[in-house]
């Protein structure tokens, strides 16, 4: 959840460490602080409670240099979000910057206090910062007391470590929460995702779990869980920095809804062969022995990533004859789940980090199960932990509300039903090119509708102060109607319930009365006729009917009260057009209200605790 940022070299670190941080604000934005060595014997800290904004107010009123130090930004825990509690944390000459979770932080901690130690803060944190620091006692440097550290926690974390007697050195250590390293040739970077730092540098290490590394200006030595030397490669990463600003756009989630044409292209290119009328996923390394025997796959993912998994579900039965399961991640582990060596698993994450979803791949891995993931972020621990990659093309996606990484999920799981039903031949070769022309019209389609917003700043006018809206959805567009109420939840924080459209009659009705918006996702599909019925239903009951249709639809245009056309396209690609739809009601009801579109309250970007 948190973001963290260490630096050592031979510049002011200060401005570094606070840029990178407001590229990690997404991932928390309780708290936040900075540690820096202002002389080799002096360490200057600040923390704030809030936004980053307020600790970069106090460091302009009183700035100060340095050449080493980290920073850090906070999504709460354990603790509330307050200054006592933001980290850097100090314990006598040690400062920690932390991500994760000491899951037996109480038990160490009530061992340290019995031995004379005192906390100021209620955070796992602090508990490490005095653990390290008592360890350095009879250890030979900053990395030995570390490591001995470590092998008393219990949990996940990314730490990023300074100490006043080691004035040339940075420790890092990473299991189970996402930390890079990166090297220019006057430098040495560590960091909690890739944008923090990119500006200053493209090539990249990515940690194991367990690994720990000591940085200074000079070298990156890596250590591997047992403390062995190790190396980890070097990669080399093509985003463009500029990516990750506003570029003129309000806010960074409008400017990503509207780069989903371009990121269509980029997921699709390279990988159609419309002659062929199939799908190339060389990278997707399942052999076609196992493709034979494989009886059942399951995806796994939260969120937004889950609703991508249950369209993807009927993309891959439907085509690929082959059943689907789709679970919660969080949830998958705790169920028992009936795995064995001819199951596929399929692991969606946005930034390859989810702890839930990792723990469950984990899971599937050990039961038995051949694994994948549908990723956004090349070497995340989700991707290197899987047996098999298909990576989705967003580029880095700075909005907590995920919008472009969720629709080019829904164009990976579309390529990955056209390539398994012509290796499991369910699938025709005309079939196949079919897909394949519908989806390289989308990115047109979606074009279409960014051209015209207007109905969408009419819904914003109308409904922006409805307590609880309705999102119905018959077939693949009732995924659609949970990730539109999402959406709404996340940015908006109005209450709303996405439903299968023929289950509204069996409880939700009820709630229907002339103050209830009810979002009807009802393009010209195999159920159009049934879900026109059960709007109908909703009408009778005075509900205010925001239908979503095609073009020149004839029997909702004339009940709705606010139509929104989207083009006519094939209907295995459909939830990728209606996605942006609702995305466009949730942004421009958010936007009216005035509410923290790119950082909405309680939420973080990458969820890396469970």
């Amino acid at each position: 959840m948190c973001g963290v940022v260490g630096y050592i070299g031979q510049e002011n670190c200060a401005p570094i460490i606070l840029n990178g941080l407001k590229k990690l604000e997404y991932r928390g934005y309780d708290s936040a602080g900075l540690a820096i060595s202002e002389t080799p014997d002096v360490l200057k800290i600040i923390r704030a409670e809030g936004k980053l904004s307020n600790l970069e107010r106090i460091f302009t009123q009183e700035p100060f240099e340095g050449s080493r130090g980290l920073g850090h930004i906070r999504w709460a825990t354990h603790g509330a979000p307050t200054e006592v509690n933001a980290h850097p944390h100090v314990a006598g000459s040690i400062v920690l910057a932390h991500n994760g979770i000491i899951e037996n932080y109480l038990y160490l901690r009530d061992k340290l206090a019995s031995e004379g130690r005192e906390f100021t803060s209620a955070t796992d944190t602090e508990v490490v910062a005095h653990l390290i620091d008592s360890e350095l006692e009879n250890a030979d440097d900053l990395h030995h007391a570390v490591r001995k550290a470590l092998s008393q926690i219990e949990g996940s974390y990314a730490f990023v470590v300074m100490s006043v007697n080691e004035p040339e050195t940075l420790v890092v250590a990473r299991n189970a929460a996402p930390m890079v390293l990166g090297r220019n040739e006057n430098a040495a970077f560590a960091a909690s995702d890739i944008p923090a730092v990119l500006e200053h540098t493209r090539k990249f290490v990515f940690l194991n779990d367990g690994d720990t590394a000591v940085l200074t200006r000079e070298k990156t030595s890596i250590f591997d869980a047992q403390g062995l030397p190790v190396d980890r490669p070097e990669k080399l990463i093509q985003w463009d920095p500029i990516s990750a600003e506003k570029q003129g756009y309000k806010h960074f989630m409008l400017k990503e809804i509207f780069e989903q044409p371009t990121r269509i292209i980029d997921t699709l290119r390279g990988r159609t062969d419309l002659d062929a009328g199939d799908i190339n996923l060389n990278e997707v390394d399942l052999d076609d022995a196992f493709l034979e025997q494989v009886n059942k796959i399951t995806i796994i993912a939260c969120g937004t990533s889950y609703y991508s998994a249950m369209v993807g579900k009927y993309l891959i039965e439907g085509h690929a004859r082959i059943p689907v399961e789709v679970d919660l991640a969080s949830e998958y582990r705790y169920r028992n789940p009936i795995v064995d060596g001819k199951t596929l698993c399929i692991a969606i994450s946005q930034s390859g980090e989810t702890a839930d979803t990792l723990a469950a791949l984990r899971e599937a891995k050990k039961l038995g199960a051949k694994t994948m993931c549908i990723c956004n972020v090349i070497e995340s621990t989700i991707a290197r932990e899987s047996d098999a990659i298909l990576y989705t093309h967003a580029g880095p996606e700075i909005a907590v509300a995920s919008t472009k990484a969720s629709t080019t999920q829904l164009v990976a799981l579309s390529m990955l039903a056209i390539w398994l039903g012509r290796r499991k031949n369910t699938m025709s070769a005309e079939d196949g090119r079919a897909w394949i022309e519908a989806l390289r019209a989308v990115p047109t389609a979606i074009e279409t509708i960014l051209n015209d917003l207007d109905p969408y700043k009419d819904i914003a006018k109308q409904f922006s102060s409805a307590i609880s809206f309705l999102y119905l959805g018959r077939g693949a567009q009732f995924p659609v109607a949970l990730e539109g109420a999402l959406k709404l939840k996340e940015i908006s924080y109005i209450h709303a319930e996405g439903y299968a459209s023929g289950e509204m009659k069996h409880g939700p009705i009820a709630l229907i009365d002339e103050n209830m918006p009810i979002v009807a996702i009802a393009p010209n599909d195999d159920v159009y006729e049934k879900t026109v019925s059960n709007v109908m239903e909703a009408k009778a009951r005075q509900g205010k009917i925001i239908a979503i249709v095609e073009e020149g639809d004839d029997n909702l245009s004339r009940v709705a009260d606010v139509v929104i056309e989207i083009p006519t396209v094939d209907q295995r690609v459909q939830p990728i057009i209606t996605y942006v739809a609702v995305q466009l009601i949730s942004y421009f009801i958010a936007d009216f209200k005035g509410t923290d579109i790119d950082q909405p309250r309680n939420l973080a970007k990458s969820v890396t605790v469970e």
